[in-house]
């Protein structure tokens, strides 16, 4: 495995973690995990969006 697919697994793996963690945060009715999981959700995406572009461009010169 390339070291930017273990890169983008890893965070998709963090990224499932914080959607699970937004239905743990629901169960146990705390707001405040819950918006700390959906921040970590957007910066996880963001993250790997960006890296995408970065070597998506990289490649094309």
């Amino acid at each position: 495995m390339k070291k930017e697919n273990v890169l983008f697994l890893a965070l998709a793996v963090i990224t499932v973690i914080c959607i699970m963690s937004i239905g743990v945060a629901i169960a146990e009715r705390s707001i405040i995990i819950a918006l700390l999981a959906i921040a970590g959700v957007f910066i996880a995406t963001g993250l790997g969006f960006t890296l995408r572009k970065k070597l998506r461009e990289s490649s094309e010169i």
